[in-house]
């Protein structure tokens, strides 16, 4: 699915081009997997298909580390079931404050 078409259906879903967009979904997810969930850097980078330096020409490498991604994808998908269960969330200050 291209970008064009999942920020299409964000804006059908009523969300502004200022708000969100699909890449803000990826961005958001590999900093709290990363700085919140702990998970290795590595790991997120071969989930998100980026290229990942390898001397072995292996960036694009789909099976690096499957069970490992395995894990990291339930504990992305139990983090957002907390957030949805309503896990504490921490405001954001305001610029005024």
């Amino acid at each position: 699915m291209s970008e064009n078409a999942v920020n299409a259906g964000l804006r059908r879903l009523g969300f502004e081009k200022a708000e969100i967009t699909g890449h803000g979904f990826r961005a958001m997810a590999r900093t709290i997997l990363d700085e919140v969930l702990q998970v290795r850097p590595d790991f997120i980078e071969h989930q998100l298909a980026h290229a990942v330096k390898d001397p072995n020409g292996r960036a694009y490498n789909r099976t690096a580390h499957l069970a490992e991604r395995r894990k990291m994808m339930q504990t992305w998908a139990d983090y957002l079931d907390g957030l949805k269960a309503g896990a504490k969330v921490l405001p954001f200050k305001s610029k005024s404050a």
